[in-house]
Protein backbone atom coordinates (compact mmCIF):
# COMPACT_ATOMS: atom_id res chain seq x y z
CA UNK A 1 0.00 0.00 0.00
CA UNK A 2 0.96 3.67 -0.02
CA UNK A 3 3.98 4.63 2.05
CA UNK A 4 3.06 7.38 4.53
CA UNK A 5 4.63 10.75 3.86
CA UNK A 6 6.35 10.61 7.25
CA UNK A 7 8.41 7.66 6.02
CA UNK A 8 9.95 9.64 3.17
CA UNK A 9 13.68 10.17 3.55
CA UNK A 10 13.68 13.68 2.08
CA UNK A 11 11.14 16.45 2.55
CA UNK A 12 10.93 16.88 -1.23
CA UNK A 13 9.63 13.30 -1.48
CA UNK A 14 6.61 13.95 0.75
CA UNK A 15 4.25 14.07 -2.24
CA UNK A 16 5.45 11.62 -4.93
CA UNK A 17 2.55 12.64 -7.19
CA UNK A 18 4.22 16.00 -7.87
CA UNK A 19 7.53 14.45 -8.94
CA UNK A 20 8.81 13.38 -12.32
CA UNK A 21 12.07 12.45 -14.04
CA UNK A 22 15.18 12.05 -11.93
CA UNK A 23 13.51 13.54 -8.86
CA UNK A 24 10.86 10.82 -8.98
CA UNK A 25 13.50 8.12 -9.44
CA UNK A 26 15.67 9.47 -6.58
CA UNK A 27 12.72 9.50 -4.20
CA UNK A 28 11.61 6.09 -5.39
CA UNK A 29 15.03 4.54 -4.76
CA UNK A 30 15.25 6.06 -1.26
CA UNK A 31 11.77 5.09 -0.08
CA UNK A 32 11.31 3.10 3.10
CA UNK A 33 10.83 -0.21 1.28
CA UNK A 34 13.99 0.34 -0.72
CA UNK A 35 15.91 0.98 2.48
CA UNK A 36 14.67 -2.42 3.67
CA UNK A 37 15.75 -3.88 0.33
CA UNK A 38 19.27 -2.49 0.73
CA UNK A 39 19.42 -3.73 4.32
CA UNK A 40 18.47 -7.20 3.07
CA UNK A 41 21.84 -7.43 1.33
CA UNK A 42 23.37 -7.10 4.77
CA UNK A 43 21.06 -9.87 5.97
CA UNK A 44 22.44 -12.21 3.31
CA UNK A 45 26.04 -11.34 4.18
CA UNK A 46 25.29 -11.77 7.89
CA UNK A 47 23.77 -15.17 7.19
CA UNK A 48 26.92 -16.24 5.36
CA UNK A 49 29.21 -14.83 8.07
CA UNK A 50 27.39 -16.70 10.85
CA UNK A 51 26.42 -19.90 9.04
CA UNK A 52 29.86 -20.71 7.62
CA UNK A 53 31.68 -21.09 10.98
CA UNK A 54 28.67 -22.73 12.65
CA UNK A 55 28.33 -25.24 9.81
CA UNK A 56 32.07 -25.88 9.96
CA UNK A 57 31.74 -26.55 13.68
CA UNK A 58 28.88 -28.99 13.04
CA UNK A 59 30.94 -30.62 10.32
CA UNK A 60 34.06 -30.96 12.45
CA UNK A 61 32.02 -32.52 15.24
CA UNK A 62 30.37 -34.91 12.78
CA UNK A 63 33.72 -35.91 11.26
CA UNK A 64 35.26 -36.54 14.70
CA UNK A 65 32.24 -38.61 15.69
CA UNK A 66 32.42 -40.63 12.45
CA UNK A 67 36.02 -41.67 13.17
CA UNK A 68 35.40 -42.38 16.86
CA UNK A 69 36.09 -45.87 18.22
CA UNK A 70 32.99 -45.66 20.41
CA UNK A 71 30.51 -47.28 18.03
CA UNK A 72 27.30 -45.44 19.10
CA UNK A 73 29.08 -42.12 18.54
CA UNK A 74 30.57 -43.40 15.30
CA UNK A 75 27.12 -44.49 14.10
CA UNK A 76 25.70 -41.09 14.98
CA UNK A 77 28.49 -39.28 13.13
CA UNK A 78 28.15 -41.41 10.02
CA UNK A 79 24.38 -41.08 10.05
CA UNK A 80 24.75 -37.29 10.17
CA UNK A 81 27.28 -37.21 7.32
CA UNK A 82 25.02 -39.40 5.20
CA UNK A 83 21.68 -37.76 5.96
CA UNK A 84 21.86 -35.18 3.17
CA UNK A 85 22.67 -37.61 0.38
CA UNK A 86 19.23 -39.04 -0.22
CA UNK A 87 16.96 -36.20 0.95
CA UNK A 88 16.51 -32.91 -0.96
CA UNK A 89 18.02 -29.92 0.84
CA UNK A 90 14.75 -28.01 0.72
CA UNK A 91 13.15 -30.67 2.94
CA UNK A 92 15.73 -30.01 5.68
CA UNK A 93 15.50 -26.24 5.22
CA UNK A 94 11.75 -26.39 5.84
CA UNK A 95 11.78 -29.19 8.43
CA UNK A 96 14.49 -27.96 10.82
CA UNK A 97 12.97 -24.53 11.66
CA UNK A 98 9.47 -25.98 12.07
CA UNK A 99 10.60 -28.93 14.18
CA UNK A 100 12.89 -26.81 16.35
CA UNK A 101 10.31 -24.08 16.84
CA UNK A 102 7.59 -26.52 17.84
CA UNK A 103 9.98 -28.51 20.03
CA UNK A 104 11.00 -25.41 22.01
CA UNK A 105 7.41 -24.27 22.39
CA UNK A 106 6.31 -27.74 23.54
CA UNK A 107 8.99 -27.79 26.24
CA UNK A 108 8.02 -24.29 27.38
CA UNK A 109 4.38 -25.39 27.35
CA UNK A 110 5.12 -28.30 29.68
CA UNK A 111 6.88 -25.99 32.16
CA UNK A 112 4.70 -22.88 32.02
CA UNK A 113 1.27 -24.48 31.58
CA UNK A 114 1.23 -27.77 33.54
CA UNK A 115 -2.54 -27.54 34.08
CA UNK A 116 -3.28 -27.44 30.35
CA UNK A 117 -5.60 -30.36 29.55
CA UNK A 118 -6.22 -29.90 25.82
CA UNK A 119 -3.92 -31.59 23.27
CA UNK A 120 -1.37 -29.39 21.54
CA UNK A 121 -1.93 -31.29 18.30
CA UNK A 122 -5.31 -30.47 16.82
CA UNK A 123 -5.35 -31.88 13.35
CA UNK A 124 -2.79 -29.91 11.36
CA UNK A 125 -2.60 -27.16 14.01
CA UNK A 126 -0.03 -26.90 16.79
CA UNK A 127 -1.49 -24.94 19.72
CA UNK A 128 0.27 -24.11 22.99
CA UNK A 129 -0.62 -21.66 25.72
CA UNK A 130 0.16 -18.00 25.15
CA UNK A 131 2.94 -18.00 27.76
CA UNK A 132 4.79 -20.74 25.87
CA UNK A 133 4.83 -19.01 22.48
CA UNK A 134 8.27 -18.02 21.30
CA UNK A 135 8.62 -15.17 20.76
CA UNK A 136 5.71 -13.88 22.82
CA UNK A 137 2.97 -12.07 20.93
CA UNK A 138 3.84 -8.94 22.90
CA UNK A 139 7.49 -9.00 21.80
CA UNK A 140 8.83 -6.27 19.56
CA UNK A 141 9.00 -6.83 15.81
CA UNK A 142 12.79 -7.05 15.84
CA UNK A 143 12.57 -9.95 18.30
CA UNK A 144 10.33 -11.90 15.92
CA UNK A 145 12.65 -11.15 13.01
CA UNK A 146 15.77 -12.11 14.98
CA UNK A 147 14.16 -15.36 16.11
CA UNK A 148 13.20 -16.27 12.55
CA UNK A 149 16.68 -15.42 11.33
CA UNK A 150 18.27 -17.57 14.07
CA UNK A 151 16.13 -20.55 13.04
CA UNK A 152 17.15 -20.00 9.42
CA UNK A 153 20.84 -19.92 10.38
CA UNK A 154 20.44 -23.17 12.30
CA UNK A 155 18.69 -24.83 9.35
CA UNK A 156 21.50 -23.80 7.00
CA UNK A 157 24.16 -24.88 9.51
CA UNK A 158 22.64 -28.34 10.04
CA UNK A 159 22.40 -29.04 6.30
CA UNK A 160 25.76 -27.63 5.26
CA UNK A 161 27.38 -29.02 8.41
CA UNK A 162 26.51 -32.51 7.17
CA UNK A 163 28.21 -31.78 3.85
CA UNK A 164 31.20 -30.31 5.68
CA UNK A 165 31.42 -33.38 7.92
CA UNK A 166 31.71 -35.59 4.87
CA UNK A 167 34.45 -33.37 3.41
CA UNK A 168 36.41 -33.17 6.66
CA UNK A 169 36.13 -36.89 7.28
CA UNK A 170 37.66 -37.56 3.87
CA UNK A 171 40.36 -34.93 4.49
CA UNK A 172 41.32 -36.58 7.77
CA UNK A 173 41.73 -39.90 5.98
CA UNK A 174 43.78 -38.23 3.24
CA UNK A 175 46.56 -37.13 5.61
CA UNK A 176 49.41 -39.66 5.13
CA UNK A 177 49.42 -42.31 7.83
CA UNK A 178 53.19 -41.95 8.04
CA UNK A 179 52.71 -38.50 9.59
CA UNK A 180 50.72 -39.98 12.46
CA UNK A 181 53.14 -42.87 12.90
CA UNK A 182 56.06 -40.45 13.08
CA UNK A 183 54.25 -38.43 15.75
CA UNK A 184 53.59 -41.59 17.74
CA UNK A 185 57.25 -42.58 17.38
CA UNK A 186 58.22 -39.27 18.98
CA UNK A 187 56.03 -40.12 21.95
CA UNK A 188 52.91 -38.14 21.17
CA UNK A 189 49.63 -39.44 22.52
CA UNK A 190 46.74 -40.08 20.08
CA UNK A 191 45.13 -36.84 21.26
CA UNK A 192 48.32 -34.85 20.67
CA UNK A 193 48.92 -36.33 17.23
CA UNK A 194 45.31 -35.58 16.30
CA UNK A 195 45.42 -31.90 17.25
CA UNK A 196 49.04 -31.16 16.38
CA UNK A 197 49.54 -33.28 13.23
CA UNK A 198 46.26 -34.43 11.71
CA UNK A 199 44.10 -31.34 12.15
CA UNK A 200 46.64 -28.76 10.89
CA UNK A 201 47.40 -30.85 7.78
CA UNK A 202 43.86 -31.88 6.88
CA UNK A 203 42.77 -28.37 5.89
CA UNK A 204 44.75 -28.37 2.65
CA UNK A 205 42.93 -31.55 1.62
CA UNK A 206 39.57 -30.25 2.80
CA UNK A 207 39.79 -26.79 1.23
CA UNK A 208 38.68 -27.75 -2.32
CA UNK A 209 35.54 -29.40 -0.97
CA UNK A 210 34.88 -26.64 1.53
CA UNK A 211 35.34 -24.05 -1.23
CA UNK A 212 32.63 -25.76 -3.26
CA UNK A 213 30.38 -25.84 -0.21
CA UNK A 214 30.90 -22.10 0.29
CA UNK A 215 29.82 -21.45 -3.29
CA UNK A 216 26.78 -23.67 -2.84
CA UNK A 217 25.95 -21.86 0.40
CA UNK A 218 26.04 -18.54 -1.45
CA UNK A 219 23.65 -19.90 -4.08
CA UNK A 220 21.36 -21.29 -1.37
CA UNK A 221 20.82 -17.96 0.41
CA UNK A 222 17.68 -17.16 -1.66
CA UNK A 223 16.02 -19.99 0.31
CA UNK A 224 15.71 -17.46 3.12
CA UNK A 225 12.62 -16.31 1.26
CA UNK A 226 11.03 -19.73 1.80
CA UNK A 227 11.88 -19.62 5.52
CA UNK A 228 9.92 -16.42 6.07
CA UNK A 229 12.88 -14.03 6.18
CA UNK A 230 12.48 -10.86 4.14
CA UNK A 231 15.63 -11.25 2.07
CA UNK A 232 16.74 -9.67 -1.21
CA UNK A 233 14.65 -12.09 -3.29
CA UNK A 234 11.52 -11.18 -1.35
CA UNK A 235 12.11 -7.45 -1.80
CA UNK A 236 13.10 -7.80 -5.46
CA UNK A 237 9.82 -9.52 -6.19
CA UNK A 238 7.87 -7.11 -3.99
CA UNK A 239 9.38 -3.93 -5.40
CA UNK A 240 9.77 -5.09 -8.98
CA UNK A 241 6.18 -6.17 -9.49
CA UNK A 242 3.93 -3.73 -11.31
CA UNK A 243 2.34 -1.06 -9.10
CA UNK A 244 -0.91 0.70 -9.92
CA UNK A 245 -2.00 4.23 -9.04
CA UNK A 246 -3.02 3.18 -5.53
CA UNK A 247 0.69 3.12 -4.67
CA UNK A 248 2.89 6.15 -4.10
CA UNK A 249 5.26 5.14 -6.92
CA UNK A 250 3.28 3.41 -9.68
CA UNK A 251 5.36 1.66 -12.35
CA UNK A 252 5.16 -1.30 -14.76
CA UNK A 253 6.73 -4.70 -14.13
CA UNK A 254 10.40 -4.03 -13.29
CA UNK A 255 11.28 -7.43 -11.85
CA UNK A 256 13.74 -8.04 -14.69
CA UNK A 257 15.90 -5.12 -13.52
CA UNK A 258 15.72 -6.04 -9.86
CA UNK A 259 16.69 -9.64 -10.47
CA UNK A 260 19.41 -8.50 -12.84
CA UNK A 261 20.79 -6.52 -9.90
CA UNK A 262 20.71 -9.68 -7.78
CA UNK A 263 22.56 -11.51 -10.53
CA UNK A 264 25.33 -8.92 -10.48
CA UNK A 265 25.50 -9.08 -6.68
CA UNK A 266 25.87 -12.86 -6.59
CA UNK A 267 28.41 -12.90 -9.41
CA UNK A 268 30.48 -10.26 -7.62
CA UNK A 269 30.26 -12.15 -4.32
CA UNK A 270 31.32 -15.36 -6.06
CA UNK A 271 34.26 -13.64 -7.76
CA UNK A 272 35.51 -12.16 -4.49
CA UNK A 273 35.12 -15.56 -2.81
CA UNK A 274 37.17 -17.25 -5.55
CA UNK A 275 39.99 -14.73 -5.10
CA UNK A 276 40.05 -15.11 -1.31
CA UNK A 277 39.85 -18.91 -1.42
CA UNK A 278 42.64 -18.99 -4.00
CA UNK A 279 44.95 -17.04 -1.68
CA UNK A 280 44.02 -19.28 1.26
CA UNK A 281 44.79 -22.37 -0.82
CA UNK A 282 48.23 -21.02 -1.71
CA UNK A 283 48.93 -20.22 1.94
CA UNK A 284 47.88 -23.64 3.23
CA UNK A 285 49.74 -25.51 0.48
CA UNK A 286 53.17 -24.22 1.51
CA UNK A 287 55.37 -27.12 2.52
CA UNK A 288 52.60 -29.69 2.04
CA UNK A 289 52.99 -32.95 0.11
CA UNK A 290 50.28 -32.01 -2.39
CA UNK A 291 50.29 -31.01 -6.04
CA UNK A 292 49.95 -27.34 -5.09
CA UNK A 293 52.70 -27.63 -2.50
CA UNK A 294 55.01 -29.42 -4.93
CA UNK A 295 54.40 -26.73 -7.54
CA UNK A 296 55.39 -24.07 -5.03
CA UNK A 297 58.54 -25.99 -4.10
CA UNK A 298 59.64 -26.32 -7.73
CA UNK A 299 58.92 -22.64 -8.40
CA UNK A 300 61.42 -21.63 -5.68
CA UNK A 301 64.23 -23.82 -7.00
Amino acid sequence: MSVPAASAMFASCADPGTLDGLSWLACYLTSGKHMAFYAAFGTVLLLLAITAPVALLFGFGGAMAARSRFWPLQWLGRAYTAMVRGVPDIVFFLFVPIALDQGIEWLRHQVKCPDWTEPVRRGSDFVVCAEAKLPLSTSAQWVHESYGFALAVLAFAVVFGAFAANVLYGAMRAVPRAQIETAEAYGMTPRQSFWRILVPQMWVYALPGLSNLWMILIKATPLLFLLGVEDIVYWARELGGSKTQIYDYPHPDWRLYYFLGLLVFYLALTRVSEAVLGRVTVRLSRGQATLAGESQRKATQ
